[in-house]
């Protein structure tokens, strides 16, 4: 028998920086994932990372997170995601999953360790090593996002 709380949806929050049609592409590969109709009781919440705050992190399960790579670095838009939401909300998402992908030309390092070191002092969870795209987007990097988002979501499916 199920308890009510296995039966309530849980919610995958996926915060992004989507300034090119690389980053479009990957951003709905992930979406297309994460919304297969081989996943149910997850409700996608997709918000900008300049838009998404606190409240948006308290509600949510689990995280995808997707940023270019400027400069060395995660993109200014989400750090100030992270700004925004680390102490507000940094001891009630301990443990919960994360899943992240980046795309740059180069320089992707900077970035991705930007992000686990965030994350990791957040204490959310990996699911799987970040996605690192360099260049185009191609058909094998879409696949990639599409199944990060598949198994994100699969990750906090209820029961």
């Amino acid at each position: 028998m199920s308890s009510s709380q296995d039966l309530e949806p849980r919610r995958l929050l996926v915060v992004h920086h989507t300034p090119s049609p690389g980053l479009q592409a990957m951003l709905e590969a992930a979406l297309s994932g994460a919304r297969d109709e081989q996943i149910e009781g997850v409700e996608v919440t997709v918000r900008p990372a300049l838009l998404a705050g606190p409240v948006d992190v308290l509600e949510a399960d689990a995280y995808l997170l997707g940023t270019p790579a400027n400069i060395g670095y995660m993109s200014g838009a989400l750090k100030h995601f992270f700004d925004q939401v680390y102490y507000p909300c940094l001891d009630a998402t301990r443990g919960r999953p994360f899943a992240a992908y980046v795309h740059g030309n180069e320089g992707l390092e900077g970035a991705v360790r930007a992000i686990r070191s965030i994350t990791s002092a957040l204490g959310w969870e990996p699911v799987a090593p970040v996605l690192e795209v360099r260049g185009g987007a191609g058909k094998a990097d879409l696949e990639a996002c599409r199944e990060l988002g598949g198994v994100l979501a699969a990750t906090v499916m209820p029961g």
